[in-house]
This record gives structure tokens, C-alpha cells and sequence, in this order.
């Protein structure tokens, strides 16, 4: 295989790596191809493992990339939440890829130094070797097993408790649809957790609750306040967005946003609104993603 098909089997692995290390998309693309630039110069005589190099480099770029983002995030209006995917439906059919894709893991990933989120990434998401996760990111094995022991205690205390299924998520967001839909919100009440957090991305561009909406009740009036405005005009389509159920919400037929749940034992304990436009470009086309 030349290096050109070889890159093309691998884009969609790579892509994957990228946008779990950043959260975004966007950035994820810049990364690969950035990868694809530095993988044209590469003597392929020289390489044994030609995934394992491909993630190298990927890994590399990423992490450069990531401490950078992490300056533009300190001054981001709001909260931050990462850019949704529209995915298939086997992505789904992988419990593992599609945890990990999920916004509340993405979003515990971002609590992760730069360095521990790419180990844990790789360790546990893309089952590489000590040896082969070291090279990608300048450490030696042995560190590496320490960074990802730290990691992996971190996100389990973060991480939302055992594996949520889809239907659960599915019948929580049909009661957030109905509500949308009605301007009903008793059925919506009865699925959220009294300690329910929701957090709206809007990046400054669009209104949004600047800081997270915390308890029940304090949900209900946020949303019963956003809604009676505009429950007339507003339509939503049910998803798969980062391989789980999701919403796409339109008002007056144009995308005005998304909305994605964490749902633990049964009940709402996380919303997640994503109405920022600039994140909103992968939502009504299909993206690959593997591992």
C-alpha cells in the first residue's frame, strides 16, 4: 500500500484521535491535514507500524494544538461546549466509541492536563501500547503508565455512572421535545435530577445563559422562560449526534441549535444547549469516525 492509500485507510481513525483530543471538529480537520502534509515526507522505508506513526504525528499536532485552545477557552464568552458531529448509526452500535464521543465525556476530558487527556485518549479509547503512546507524546513508558493511572482515577470520578443506554436518552429527550413542543414542562420535570446542570453555548453570538443553570427548579423557569417565546416557531428533529440520541432545534425552519443530555440512573442530569453558529457545521452532514 502507498503512502497515499494508507493515509486514506487511516483519515477517519485520525480525524477520530484529533476530535477527541480537542472537542472540535474544525480544529480536528486542520490537525489531519496537517498530519497529511508531514506524512508526505516521511521515508515509509523507515516505518514499522504505519497506523501507530500516523497517530504519532496526529497525537503531536493535537497536543500543540490543545495547549493553544486552551488560551482561546480562558476568554470564550459563556461556557464552552464541544462542537457536535452527526454520526451514523453503527457508531452507536460501538458502546465504547460512542461514551466517549459523548458531550459529558468530552467534557470531562477537558478537565484532563493536555499530556493526561491524550494518554487516557489513547489508552483507553484506541487500545495503543505504553510504548507506542509514549512516542506520541515525548514521555517514557514507564511515566506513561503513571499518567495513565492519574487519568483514568480522574475521569472516574467525573465520568457519568455505568453506561447509559440510548432508549434511556431517546425517552428523556422526547420529554424535553413534547415540552418544546407544547410549552408543557410537567413531563419534563419528572426526568430531570433535582441537582440537573444545564450549560448553553452560544459563543457571545447568540443569546445564552452566560453561566450554568443549576436544580431543578431553577431549570424549569430558565426553560419555561426561553421557550414561551418562541414554542410557536420553533421545530425539533430527533438525531444521532456523537453517537447518541440528540435534538436539532429550528426556529421559523432555520438551525438554531442542538441539544444533547446526560442522563444517569434513569433521569436528566446534564442539558447541554449548543446554539454557537460557528460549531453548528457538522450537524446536517454525515462525519466518519472510527477506531
Amino acid at each position: 500500500m502507498n503512502g497515499t492509500a494508507t493515509f486514506v485507510a487511516h483519515r477517519n481513525l485520525l480525524f477520530t484521535v484529533a476530535y477527541q483530543l480537542l472537542g472540535s471538529a474544525a480544529d480536528a480537520e486542520d490537525v489531519v491535514q496537517e498530519t497529511w502534509l508531514r506524512w508526505t515526507g516521511v521515508d515509509l522505508a523507515e516505518v514499522r507500524d504505519e497506523r501507530a506513526y500516523l497517530v504519532r504525528i496526529t497525537t503531536r499536532q493535537a497536543l500543540n494544538r490543545l495547549r493553544a485552545l486552551g488560551r482561546r477557552k480562558e476568554s470564550y464568552v459563556g461556557p464552552w461546549l464541544p462542537e457536535p458531529l452527526l454520526t451514523s448509526p453503527d457508531v452507536a452500535e460501538d458502546v465504547e466509541l460512542a461514551d466517549s464521543l459523548s458531550t459529558a465525556m468530552l467534557l470531562v476530558l477537558e478537565t484532563l492536563a493536555p499530556t493526561e487527556r491524550a494518554v487516557f485518549v489513547l489508552r483507553e479509547v484506541f487500545d495503543l501500547g505504553y510504548d507506542e503512546i509514549a512516542e506520541a507524546v515525548d514521555k517514557t513508558p514507564a511515566a506513561v503508565r503513571q499518567i495513565a493511572h492519574r487519568a483514568r482515577a480522574h475521569v472516574a470520578e467525573r465520568r457519568p455512572r455505568g453506561t447509559v443506554s440510548p432508549d434511556a436518552t431517546r425517552h428523556a429527550l422526547s420529554a424535553f421535545q413534547r415540552a418544546v413542543e407544547t410549552g408543557d414542562l410537567r413531563g419534563l420535570l419528572d426526568v430531570l435530577a433535582p441537582d440537573v446542570v444545564v450549560l448553553s453555548d452560544a459563543g457571545g453570538l447568540k443569546q445564552a445563559a452566560r453561566k450554568p443553570v443549576v436544580g431543578a427548579e431553577k431549570v424549569a423557569r430558565f426553560l419555561a422562560a426561553r421557550w414561551d417565546v418562541v414554542t410557536t416557531r420553533t421545530s425539533t428533529e430527533p438525531v444521532l449526534l456523537n453517537g447518541a440520541p440528540a435534538l436539532i432545534m429550528r426556529v421559523d425552519g432555520e438551525l438554531d441549535g442542538v441539544v444533547t443530555a446526560r442522563v444517569e440512573d434513569g433521569v436528566v442530569t446534564g442539558l447541554y444547549f449548543l446554539r454557537n453558529p460557528e460549531k453548528l457545521g457538522h450537524v446536517t452532514r454525515e462525519t466518519a469516525v472510527s477506531r
